[in-house]
């Protein structure tokens, strides 16, 4: 057989995670100061929050269980809103979605993940993209680990060299900075990772379907 000759490898089946960030302008920094101030005065005076995530063993705060319509609790989170609906319009047509109608915000929480506090593995059941926007990132807070989506079918799949392109292994992580937006499809499992910083991580995170 002759080795010599061209050889071709095809790339099927992509997973495509969306990335952008606002940090860096008058209106994006401004924006995330605002919110910043918004999910901290949320987590001090929302006692449904907090004890909703004390009994789901949240390490921090989260609106997940409590909020139901975040734009109306401060007008930071409306004008994220309008971003996020300008971004999720872009990834569709990027990965040439095939959509009946727009996608729309179905739900919207605050996350303030205290040290070592993390969240384990899982999937968002019904939604067709979701996502989270970076406020507060310390130093070794962690970023988002996603999941190759075939891993349950790798039954006898070696492991991938530790310098293998990011889209060869078997998880990614993505490190985020304030004023990240991540987007992704739904069923795209991930987790975040514990916080080992000795801050608080905050994040917002979102469905749209």
């Amino acid at each position: 057989m002759d080795l010599s000759l061209p050889t071709t490898l095809k790339r099927l089946f992509v997973t495509e995670v969306y990335a952008v960030g606002v940090a860096g302008s008058p209106a994006g920094d401004a924006l995330i100061q605002r919110l910043d101030a918004a999910c901290r005065r949320l987590a001090r005076e929302d006692k449904d929050g907090r004890d909703w995530a004390a009994r789901k063993r949240y390490i921090g705060y989260t609106s997940f269980g409590s909020v139901r319509d975040l734009t109306q609790a401060d007008a930071a989170f409306a004008d994220l809103k309008t971003l996020l609906d300008q971004h999720v319009v872009s990834y569709t047509r990027q990965v040439e979605m095939s959509l009946s109608k727009p996608l729309s915000l179905q739900s919207y929480w605050v996350n303030v993940l205290d040290p070592l506090g993390g969240h384990s593995g899982h999937t968002h059941p019904g939604c067709v993209v979701s996502g989270t926007f970076y406020v507060a990132m310390p130093p070794d807070s962690g970023g988002l680990l996603f999941e190759d989506p075939r891993l349950p079918l790798m039954m006898n799949a070696p492991g991938r060299q530790a310098h293998a392109r990011p889209d060869r292994q078997i998880s990614a992580s993505v490190v985020p900075a304030p004023g990240t937006l991540l987007l992704w499809e739904s069923w795209l499992r991930h987790e975040v990772p514990v916080n080992l910083s000795q801050d608080q991580r905050i994040s917002i995170s979102f469905n749209y379907a």
